[in-house]
């Protein structure tokens, strides 16, 4: 078996529901070392309260290069956006920082697997997650044939995609590798960010940066699907342990139960995507009251840790 972290990307406007993620996670979920939650870092004393033996609030600047730098929100007068800005390239907006992040977040973990958790992401049944991402192959969720030419904004993903990876033939409809609570291997992300490179002549940092219209879990699919070797190291499934709400549907507790009650056996996550704006307490309330039966929370929500107990490794 392979050792198994969680990671999260996380900001202060989803720090309601990143609490909660933390408060399923402490409630359900064995079976893994960390959990590193990577933050602005302006959000650190934010997300202080969430820090525990087993989760670590990173600051963002610890994994980013030093020629990238975040606006204050002071000097944000326009944008309502997080900024970050570049000598190198244009500026940078907090979505596409998220996704760097969560690249260099695997790169630099101790653990081979990482399961990478949004912060719209909760758990509501047991789950031992290094019996599911530390087996011999890594679990990579794929919707066969999910992406058609008509679909414009995952077209440009994938076509920004191919051209970071030096894929050259592209038909359609394409495989979609996007989805939740998905798993990768650290020395294949490290391949990846290597064929960037090599594609590019760029790091890869900068190479996002300047490309930015482009898609991470597309990006680690297509590399292992395009790479026979690392193929034959991940087990492809076109079963998601999460049931999603994708759309921007507003959805109210009949409905929020009806998901979880729908879940099959093998379902363990939810994930109500937030641009639906559900109501986050609705979506609390039914998942306390679907856990009370069977095991109370174990977090303490004012319980404090000591990051400084452990080392997280400096970005290479």
């Amino acid at each position: 078996m392979h050792s198994v972290a969680l990671l999260t990307a996380s900001y202060a406007k989803d720090i309601e529901r990143f609490s909660l993620l933390s408060e399923s996670i402490d409630t359900w979920l064995t079976g893994y070392t960390r959990h590193y939650v990577l933050v602005n870092d302006e959000d650190l004393p934010l997300f202080a309260r969430f820090a525990s033996e087993k989760r670590v609030i990173v600051p963002a600047s610890r994994y980013l290069p030093k020629w990238l730098w975040a606006l204050p929100p002071a000097l944000q007068f326009v944008s309502k956006r997080r900024v970050w800005l570049s000598l190198l390239s244009s500026p940078v907006h907090g979505w596409h920082i998220q996704q760097i992040l969560k690249i260099a977040g695997v790169l630099n973990a101790p653990e081979q697997r990482v399961c990478i958790l949004d912060s719209d992401n909760l758990f509501f049944r047991e789950f031992d997650v290094g019996q599911y991402a530390g087996a011999e192959k890594t679990p990579l969720f794929v919707t066969r044939n999910g992406i058609d030419a008509a679909h414009p904004l995952h077209v440009l993903w994938l076509r920004t995609v191919d051209q970071l990876l030096g894929i050259k033939d592209r038909s359609f409809p394409a495989d979609d590798y996007v989805g939740n609570a998905l798993v990768w291997d650290k020395d294949t992300a490290r391949a990846m960010t290597d064929a960037i490179k090599s594609a590019t002549g760029l790091n890869w940092v900068l190479a996002l940066c300047r490309k930015k219209k482009f898609s991470e879990y597309l990006m680690y699919g297509h590399f292992v699907a395009n790479g026979p070797g690392h193929l034959a190291t991940h087990r492809v499934t076109e079963d998601s342990i999460a049931v999603s709400h994708w759309d921007d549907t507003r959805l109210d507790r009949p409905a929020i139960e009806a998901m979880m009650h729908a879940a099959s056996p093998d379902q363990v996550a939810l994930c109500i995507q937030s641009y639906s704006s559900t109501s986050i307490d609705d979506i609390r309330d039914v998942f306390r009251l679907s856990s009370r039966d069977r095991r109370g929370p174990s977090l303490s929500p004012d319980h404090m840790g000591d990051e400084a107990e452990f080392e997280v490794p400096k970005a290479h």
